[in-house]
């Protein structure tokens, strides 16, 4: 009796152990999870933080008394005639008139420095667009510097030294009365959306460099996908297991692991040295970026099409149908929603890659959006490259809204692949 008691005492010591172990593992991998769910949040809240600032932009409201151009002027009449309107001057007239006793060049110099540089060219597309406006006193906002918009926003602080907060003491007197009368305002900024780079925070935007991240993706897709869902059918259905597929195999295995620069360095000395493309163009850099996107599809094919059960190609087979009618008719449907799952999951991947477009030169000053393929461009992880390497404060403003927009971009392809994968994907 005592050996059976001791046996059941020690059996129970044992199973409290293991459970005691068991809850200490639970406890742990939860932990762990909470502690990366915490981190992830703090990444988002310090982007979202640093980057929210470039959604809104600083405007100032001026009363521009805009004059009929004059009928005897070289420029013939319509539109050429009204872009030949000097909005600058007015402009500049406008804001001595609000400030009469400002005399010296200097002074009016550092007045017209609280706007933007593209206020004059804002106010041309305005007439352009309402011919009407002409002859009359038009109420006008107009974007503010950069330097104007960190201090209203309260990125830079008033009371901060000349050299921190970039205004002189006399702007930041203009601008105080100027905020006292009611013409200062902070606003959606529609340029940063629908603008292309500049070399003023203020008038730079993203609308390029999505362009460009846009026609990369689509040029890789419809080069990577066939070519990848062909390479994977062929590897599982067709190709004899022999010591050369084996190699391929293996290869390609190898290919998903390489460091993406090497597929940079691949593009520059075969399409641009060899071949003679384009330099920095979004036709480059769909090519590249399929090159690296190739071995994910295939890999995600190959598994897809493995997962089909062997009785849906036997019951083709049985029916009449040939090995290609087998694959292409019956395996494929069902395979697809894996291999649309590691089709979108590589593309994000691809869309989120720097190094390999630096390495073709899409990392160039590029204004104008892109209206080709084989236009110069660039790309969103570029931009964000080239913004958060600017000495200017209001650029990090920029690169941290880029990252919040490519990663949204991001996100979204992920979550299509989540959702897909749920809608389409068959239990056997």
């Amino acid at each position: 009796m005592n050996s059976r008691a001791e046996k059941d005492r020690l059996v129970g010591a044992r199973l409290d152990a293991r459970h005691r172990a068991e809850r200490r593992f639970r406890r742990l991998a939860g932990a762990s999870a909470y502690v990366g769910l915490v981190f992830l949040a703090v990444l988002f809240i310090a982007i979202v933080e640093a980057g929210i600032g470039a959604f809104q932009k600083t405007v100032i409201r001026l009363d521009v008394a805009i004059a009929a151009p004059d009928a005897n002027a070289a420029a013939p009449p319509g539109a050429a005639r009204l872009a030949a309107i000097d909005t600058a001057g007015l402009i500049k007239e406008t804001l001595w008139r609000a400030f009469p006793e400002l005399t010296s060049r200097r002074d009016r110099r550092d007045l017209y420095g609280l706007l933007s540089i593209g206020a004059a060219y804002h106010l041309r597309d305005r007439l352009l667009a309402d011919p009407a406006l002409v002859g009359r006193t038009v109420p006008v906002w107009l974007t503010a510097s950069d330097e104007v918009a960190l201090v209203v926003q309260g990125k830079v602080a008033r009371d901060a030294p000349v050299e921190v907060r970039r205004l002189t003491d006399n702007q930041l007197a203009w601008l105080e009365t100027l905020e006292k009368d009611g013409r200062v305002a902070v606003r959606f900024n529609d340029i940063f959306l629908t603008a292309g780079d500049s070399r003023e925070p203020e008038l730079s935007g993203i609308a390029g460099a999505t362009l460009g991240s846009l026609m990369s993706v689509v040029v890789c897709l419809a080069v990577a996908f066939p070519l990848g869902v062909m390479a994977a059918i062929y590897l599982e259905e067709f190709a004899p297991r022999n010591r050369w597929t084996d190699f391929i195999e293996i290869n390609i295995n190898n290919l998903a692991a390489v460091p993406s620069i090497v597929f940079g360095l691949l593009g520059l000395a075969v399409f641009l040295n060899v071949f003679h493309m384009p330099r920095s163009a979004p036709l480059v850099g769909g090519l590249v970026l399929a090159l690296m996107t190739l071995p994910t599809i295939i890999i995600a094919g190959r598994a897809a099409v493995k997962a089909v059960p062997p009785s849906i190609r036997e019951a083709a087979l049985a029916l009449g149908a040939s090995r290609v009618q087998t694959a292409f008719h019956h395996v494929l449907p069902l395979a697809m929603p894996g291999v649309l799952t590691g089709t979108i999951i590589g593309t994000a991947r691809a869309l989120g890659e720097t190094a390999p477009l630096l390495m073709i030169g899409m990392v160039a000053f590029v204004v104008d959006l892109p209206q080709s393929v084989l236009a110069p461009a660039t790309a969103l992880p570029v931009q964000v490259f080239l913004w958060a390497d600017n000495p200017e404060r209001a650029f990090e403003e920029r690169a941290a809204a880029a990252i919040i927009v490519l990663l949204a971009f991001t996100c979204i392809m992920n979550l299509t692949a989540v959702l897909l994968r749920r809608r389409l994907e068959i239990r056997w």
